[in-house]
């Protein structure tokens, strides 16, 4: 173990790992129930999702412990499961099964691009303004949700949306739970995000809003439900425009990404040789996501935890992975975990995302107003995939109109030009 992990050379120990693969744990846990709950949206049964959340990272934590050899935790990404469930399996009319199709192939087109030169080339090609302004775009599509799981706003005939029924108990547990969730967070509580939901939960069954019946605490681990997710990949629309769409969209979303996190990552350790090997364990992963039937795995922001407190290696990586697969013991009460606990913790993250703004040059119109195109209307269309497109048509005509085309790299042309065609076929 310690010649396989290089312990000794990253001054590390066993113990060290151990504990930051704990830590890691239960800062980001609450993805299990989270992201369960977004992929139930897309129509995959909630135990199912949230079970495939569950393996999903555990395949991901594992085969970063082993190939990456980074203490970088994997698992299915925030954002990227709203692009799923609520564009590609939403408002572009994929089925979960045909979305899980797009998440393979998405998944191959990432270790293509992860195991040559393409990495490097299609991140510099892509400007910085578009990058951000895509965090920043899901960051709001996200609080938006958010508001709505939690009743805090409605649909309205007039206005489209409007303030919720402040007088409803799940509306009030909802503002509990966020009031503590952020509370917790502002005072750097260890494992914030999991205490909100449990505290959350709590609240929920003292309101009455917790039925043990329905919500399905009394029934035993089954993995029947499951077996009806796993390897169901539909392939019947591959020869369509959307899926393609869909794919290309995904790709590019989960590139950014995962090259801008692991980056970020491996610095932090002073390991940027492991850069290559991470980038490659994250790709393979996001193809298993398919296959075990969720959205993409990401690099997670929450890894900087298990970093804080000493891990160095991948044996980091494998305890979290490890500590993720004995949740399942644990279904029967994740399950009971209403939207008025999961609701804050979207909300949050959403504000967490929006601080990348500051990384957009305002001043620059060129730069600024795509980017705001990107941001505006993301969570406006209720699609991400439609909100990238203005941003990335509208940056190379802007660029062209100020004389400044020779900052436009060609494979942005070439992007560019695919999201134009994606809208004149659908008008058509």
């Amino acid at each position: 173990m310690h010649k396989y992990f290089q312990l000794k050379q990253h001054d590390t120990t066993v113990k060290k790992e151990l504990l930051a693969g704990i830590v890691s744990f239960f800062t980001i846990v609450y993805i299990v129930v989270v992201n369960g709950a977004i992929l139930a949206d897309a129509g995959i049964p909630i135990e199912a999702g949230i079970i495939a959340t569950i393996l999903t990272s555990f395949a991901g934590c594992i085969l970063m412990g082993f190939i990456g050899n980074t203490p970088i935790i994997l698992v299915p990404g925030m954002g990227v499961n709203a692009l799923f469930t609520y564009t590609i399996c939403g408002s572009m009319g994929l089925s979960w099964q045909e979305g899980l199709a797009v998440v393979f192939v998405s998944g191959i087109l990432f270790a293509i691009v992860a195991f040559t030169k393409l990495s490097g080339i299609i991140s510099a090609s892509i400007p910085n303004s578009l990058k951000e302004a895509i965090t920043v775009g899901i960051g709001i599509f996200l609080t938006f949700i958010g508001l709505q799981k939690g009743g805090i706003v409605t649909g309205s005939d007039t206005t489209f949306v409007k303030l919720g029924d402040f007088t409803d108990p799940h509306v009030i547990v909802t503002l509990i739970t966020l009031l503590i969730t952020i509370t917790l967070f502002a005072r750097n509580i260890p494992g914030n995000f999991l205490i909100s939901i449990l505290l959350g939960t709590a609240i929920a069954a003292g309101f009455g809003l917790i039925n043990n019946s329905t919500q399905g605490a009394a029934s035993p681990f089954s993995m029947g439900a499951y077996f009806e997710v796993f390897g169901a990949m539909s392939f019947e629309k591959i020869t369509d425009l959307a899926f393609w769409t869909a794919t290309f969209s995904l790709t590019m979303v989960i590139v950014f990404e995962n090259i801008g996190l692991v980056h970020g990552h491996v610095n932090m350790i002073n390991r940027p040789d492991r850069y290559k090997g991470s980038l490659q364990a994250n790709a393979i992963s996001a193809i298993t996501a398919g296959l075990f039937g969720t959205s993409p795995t990401v690099s997670t922001v929450e890894t900087a935890a298990g970093i804080s407190a000493g891990g160095r290696t991948g044996l980091t990586a494998i305890t979290t992975g490890l500590l993720f697969l004995s949740s399942l013991f644990f279904l029967p009460y994740i399950k009971m975990i209403p939207d008025s606990a999961i609701a804050p913790i979207l909300i949050l993250i959403g504000g967490l995302m929006i601080q990348n703004i500051q990384n957009i040059d305002l001043k620059d119109f060129t730069e600024s107003f795509p980017a705001f195109l990107i941001i505006a209307l993301i969570p406006l269309t209720y699609s991400i995939v439609d909100g990238m497109a203005f941003g990335f048509i509208a940056y190379p005509i802007l660029k062209m109109v100020m004389k400044r085309s020779r900052e436009v790299a060609l494979p942005l042309y070439v992007i560019a030009l695919l999201f134009l065609a994606n809208f004149i076929t659908h008008t058509i």
